[in-house]
Protein backbone atom coordinates (compact mmCIF):
# COMPACT_ATOMS: atom_id res chain seq x y z
CA UNK A 1 0.00 0.00 0.00
CA UNK A 2 1.18 3.42 -0.68
CA UNK A 3 2.24 5.62 2.47
CA UNK A 4 2.74 9.04 3.78
CA UNK A 5 4.99 10.09 6.44
CA UNK A 6 4.72 13.45 8.92
CA UNK A 7 8.01 14.90 6.54
CA UNK A 8 6.12 14.19 3.32
CA UNK A 9 2.91 15.98 4.93
CA UNK A 10 4.77 18.95 6.14
CA UNK A 11 6.05 18.92 2.13
CA UNK A 12 2.60 19.24 0.99
CA UNK A 13 1.30 21.37 3.10
CA UNK A 14 3.96 23.98 2.24
CA UNK A 15 3.67 23.57 -1.10
CA UNK A 16 1.47 20.80 -2.52
CA UNK A 17 3.35 21.70 -5.73
CA UNK A 18 7.06 21.47 -4.45
CA UNK A 19 5.75 17.95 -3.07
CA UNK A 20 4.96 17.13 -6.56
CA UNK A 21 8.49 17.95 -8.05
CA UNK A 22 9.89 16.00 -5.02
CA UNK A 23 7.50 13.13 -4.35
CA UNK A 24 6.03 12.48 -7.50
CA UNK A 25 8.29 13.64 -10.23
CA UNK A 26 11.37 12.45 -8.18
CA UNK A 27 13.15 15.52 -8.71
CA UNK A 28 16.66 15.79 -6.45
CA UNK A 29 15.80 18.68 -4.12
CA UNK A 30 17.10 19.40 -0.51
CA UNK A 31 19.49 16.84 0.75
CA UNK A 32 21.23 18.69 3.70
CA UNK A 33 23.64 20.68 5.18
CA UNK A 34 25.56 20.93 7.91
CA UNK A 35 22.59 21.77 10.00
CA UNK A 36 21.08 18.24 9.20
CA UNK A 37 23.99 16.39 9.45
CA UNK A 38 24.59 18.10 13.26
CA UNK A 39 21.33 16.83 13.97
CA UNK A 40 21.25 13.31 12.34
CA UNK A 41 25.08 12.88 14.50
CA UNK A 42 23.02 14.02 17.36
CA UNK A 43 20.47 11.62 17.17
CA UNK A 44 22.53 8.33 16.60
CA UNK A 45 23.91 8.99 20.01
CA UNK A 46 20.18 9.87 21.40
CA UNK A 47 19.55 5.83 19.90
CA UNK A 48 22.76 4.66 21.41
CA UNK A 49 21.55 6.08 24.74
CA UNK A 50 18.26 4.65 24.86
CA UNK A 51 19.40 1.38 24.38
CA UNK A 52 21.65 1.52 26.57
CA UNK A 53 24.66 0.47 24.36
CA UNK A 54 28.33 0.53 25.49
CA UNK A 55 29.05 2.41 22.71
CA UNK A 56 31.58 5.46 23.40
CA UNK A 57 28.89 8.74 22.83
CA UNK A 58 31.89 10.62 21.51
CA UNK A 59 32.57 8.45 19.41
CA UNK A 60 29.07 7.93 17.72
CA UNK A 61 29.11 11.95 17.36
CA UNK A 62 32.12 11.96 15.28
CA UNK A 63 32.32 9.52 13.49
CA UNK A 64 28.90 9.56 12.37
CA UNK A 65 28.92 13.06 11.73
CA UNK A 66 32.03 13.22 9.52
CA UNK A 67 30.33 10.10 7.70
CA UNK A 68 27.46 12.30 7.09
CA UNK A 69 29.58 15.47 5.99
CA UNK A 70 31.69 13.44 3.89
CA UNK A 71 28.50 12.09 2.19
CA UNK A 72 27.27 15.39 1.08
CA UNK A 73 30.47 16.85 0.32
CA UNK A 74 30.78 13.70 -2.28
CA UNK A 75 26.88 15.24 -3.35
CA UNK A 76 28.48 18.97 -4.44
CA UNK A 77 27.07 20.70 -1.36
CA UNK A 78 29.21 23.58 -0.39
CA UNK A 79 30.17 23.45 3.50
CA UNK A 80 31.61 25.58 5.41
CA UNK A 81 34.72 24.19 7.72
CA UNK A 82 34.47 26.57 10.53
CA UNK A 83 30.83 26.39 11.21
CA UNK A 84 31.38 22.48 10.97
CA UNK A 85 34.78 22.77 13.59
CA UNK A 86 32.38 24.69 15.61
CA UNK A 87 29.74 22.03 15.71
CA UNK A 88 31.78 19.26 16.52
CA UNK A 89 33.34 20.95 19.91
CA UNK A 90 29.04 22.31 20.15
CA UNK A 91 28.24 18.66 20.15
CA UNK A 92 30.76 17.58 22.01
CA UNK A 93 29.61 19.82 25.01
CA UNK A 94 26.13 18.47 24.63
CA UNK A 95 26.61 15.22 25.11
CA UNK A 96 27.47 14.29 28.38
CA UNK A 97 23.92 16.30 29.46
CA UNK A 98 21.00 14.05 27.17
CA UNK A 99 21.33 11.18 29.76
CA UNK A 100 21.32 13.37 33.07
CA UNK A 101 18.06 15.65 31.98
CA UNK A 102 16.29 12.12 30.20
CA UNK A 103 16.58 10.89 33.54
CA UNK A 104 15.63 13.80 35.73
CA UNK A 105 12.22 14.92 33.51
CA UNK A 106 11.16 10.97 33.36
CA UNK A 107 12.17 9.88 36.60
CA UNK A 108 11.25 6.50 37.68
CA UNK A 109 11.03 5.16 34.00
CA UNK A 110 11.81 2.16 31.57
CA UNK A 111 12.31 2.33 28.35
CA UNK A 112 9.73 0.76 25.51
CA UNK A 113 11.54 1.46 22.20
CA UNK A 114 13.87 3.52 20.20
CA UNK A 115 13.00 4.82 16.69
CA UNK A 116 10.32 2.27 16.25
CA UNK A 117 8.76 1.64 13.40
CA UNK A 118 5.46 2.87 12.17
CA UNK A 119 3.63 1.36 9.13
CA UNK A 120 -0.21 1.91 10.54
CA UNK A 121 -2.93 2.03 8.29
CA UNK A 122 -5.46 5.31 7.96
CA UNK A 123 -8.33 4.99 8.67
CA UNK A 124 -10.92 4.98 5.49
CA UNK A 125 -8.03 5.85 3.27
CA UNK A 126 -5.94 2.67 0.79
CA UNK A 127 -3.05 4.93 2.45
CA UNK A 128 -0.66 4.03 5.58
CA UNK A 129 1.05 6.31 8.32
CA UNK A 130 5.13 6.01 8.35
CA UNK A 131 7.10 7.04 10.97
CA UNK A 132 9.94 6.76 12.97
CA UNK A 133 9.42 7.49 16.77
CA UNK A 134 12.43 8.73 18.79
CA UNK A 135 11.53 7.55 21.89
CA UNK A 136 9.36 5.89 24.27
CA UNK A 137 9.27 5.09 27.77
CA UNK A 138 6.96 4.31 30.79
CA UNK A 139 6.58 5.78 33.86
CA UNK A 140 6.09 3.81 37.33
CA UNK A 141 2.07 5.65 36.68
CA UNK A 142 1.65 3.42 33.94
CA UNK A 143 2.13 5.96 31.31
CA UNK A 144 3.57 5.89 27.91
CA UNK A 145 5.52 8.75 26.68
CA UNK A 146 7.02 9.77 23.40
CA UNK A 147 9.23 11.68 22.26
CA UNK A 148 10.77 13.30 19.69
CA UNK A 149 14.52 14.88 19.50
CA UNK A 150 14.76 18.14 18.57
CA UNK A 151 18.29 19.79 17.50
CA UNK A 152 18.71 23.78 17.73
CA UNK A 153 20.89 26.30 18.41
CA UNK A 154 19.63 28.02 21.03
CA UNK A 155 16.15 26.71 21.78
CA UNK A 156 12.66 27.73 20.53
CA UNK A 157 10.02 30.61 21.45
CA UNK A 158 7.08 30.25 22.56
CA UNK A 159 4.77 30.53 19.58
CA UNK A 160 7.47 27.88 17.82
CA UNK A 161 6.44 25.39 20.70
CA UNK A 162 2.55 25.70 19.96
CA UNK A 163 2.77 25.67 16.29
CA UNK A 164 0.11 23.64 15.06
CA UNK A 165 2.24 22.39 12.14
CA UNK A 166 5.22 21.68 14.37
CA UNK A 167 3.17 19.69 17.18
CA UNK A 168 0.69 17.86 14.91
CA UNK A 169 4.10 15.42 14.46
CA UNK A 170 3.51 14.20 17.90
CA UNK A 171 -0.32 14.37 17.75
CA UNK A 172 -0.13 11.99 14.69
CA UNK A 173 2.69 9.71 16.42
CA UNK A 174 0.38 9.26 19.32
CA UNK A 175 -2.77 8.31 17.43
CA UNK A 176 -0.86 5.82 15.47
CA UNK A 177 0.72 4.45 17.99
CA UNK A 178 -1.80 3.88 20.11
CA UNK A 179 -3.48 2.54 17.33
CA UNK A 180 -0.56 0.05 16.81
CA UNK A 181 -0.32 -1.03 19.95
CA UNK A 182 -4.07 -1.30 21.15
CA UNK A 183 -3.17 1.52 23.68
CA UNK A 184 -5.83 3.92 25.36
CA UNK A 185 -4.70 7.41 23.59
CA UNK A 186 -5.34 9.12 27.07
CA UNK A 187 -2.72 6.61 28.56
CA UNK A 188 0.19 8.42 26.04
CA UNK A 189 1.83 11.84 26.55
CA UNK A 190 3.91 13.55 23.91
CA UNK A 191 7.12 15.37 24.43
CA UNK A 192 9.52 17.55 22.40
CA UNK A 193 13.43 17.38 23.64
CA UNK A 194 15.17 20.27 22.62
CA UNK A 195 18.99 19.68 21.99
CA UNK A 196 20.59 23.27 22.53
CA UNK A 197 23.55 23.50 20.20
CA UNK A 198 24.56 26.94 21.17
CA UNK A 199 23.03 27.66 24.68
CA UNK A 200 25.51 28.41 27.58
CA UNK A 201 23.02 26.31 30.35
CA UNK A 202 20.40 24.50 30.27
CA UNK A 203 21.32 22.23 27.00
CA UNK A 204 18.89 20.01 26.94
CA UNK A 205 14.88 20.87 27.14
CA UNK A 206 12.37 18.63 27.94
CA UNK A 207 8.56 19.88 27.16
CA UNK A 208 5.37 18.46 27.09
CA UNK A 209 2.86 18.97 23.72
CA UNK A 210 -0.93 18.37 24.81
CA UNK A 211 -2.39 15.97 22.09
CA UNK A 212 -6.02 16.04 22.98
CA UNK A 213 -9.59 14.96 21.23
CA UNK A 214 -9.71 18.37 19.34
CA UNK A 215 -6.01 18.36 18.37
CA UNK A 216 -6.22 14.89 16.57
CA UNK A 217 -9.10 15.02 14.94
CA UNK A 218 -7.51 18.63 12.78
CA UNK A 219 -4.32 16.52 12.80
CA UNK A 220 -6.04 13.47 10.85
CA UNK A 221 -8.41 15.93 8.87
CA UNK A 222 -5.11 17.27 7.55
CA UNK A 223 -3.54 14.12 7.01
CA UNK A 224 -7.11 13.00 4.85
CA UNK A 225 -6.93 16.06 2.81
CA UNK A 226 -3.36 15.73 1.75
CA UNK A 227 -3.90 12.37 0.69
CA UNK A 228 -6.79 13.32 -1.38
CA UNK A 229 -5.22 15.74 -3.09
CA UNK A 230 -1.98 13.91 -3.89
CA UNK A 231 -4.42 10.73 -5.29
CA UNK A 232 -6.24 13.45 -7.42
CA UNK A 233 -3.46 15.36 -9.03
CA UNK A 234 -4.32 18.40 -7.26
CA UNK A 235 -0.69 20.42 -6.70
CA UNK A 236 -1.72 23.99 -6.33
CA UNK A 237 1.29 26.52 -5.80
CA UNK A 238 2.28 27.99 -2.68
CA UNK A 239 3.17 31.48 -4.02
CA UNK A 240 3.78 32.41 -0.68
CA UNK A 241 6.67 29.73 -0.53
CA UNK A 242 8.81 30.58 -3.49
CA UNK A 243 11.38 32.88 -2.32
CA UNK A 244 13.27 29.58 -0.70
CA UNK A 245 12.81 27.11 -2.66
CA UNK A 246 15.56 26.16 -4.59
CA UNK A 247 12.88 25.59 -7.95
CA UNK A 248 11.89 29.23 -8.20
CA UNK A 249 12.64 30.45 -11.11
CA UNK A 250 13.88 27.39 -12.30
CA UNK A 251 12.51 25.22 -15.97
CA UNK A 252 10.68 22.84 -13.30
CA UNK A 253 9.03 25.89 -11.82
CA UNK A 254 8.70 29.52 -13.62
Amino acid sequence: MPHISFSELKLWDQCAYYHKLIKIDKLKGFVGNEFTAFGNAVHNVCENILLQTRRNPEEVFLSSFIKIIDGLTEDGVPMDQKLIDDMGEQGLSLLPEIKGALDLYFDDYKVISAEENLMVPIDEEDYMFKGFIDGVVKTSDGKYHIFDWKTCSWGWDSRRKSDPMTTYQLTLYKHFYAKKHGIDPDNIETHFALLKRTAKKNKVEFFRVTSGKLKTKRALELLTRAIKNIKSGTCIKNRLACQKCEFNQTVHCT
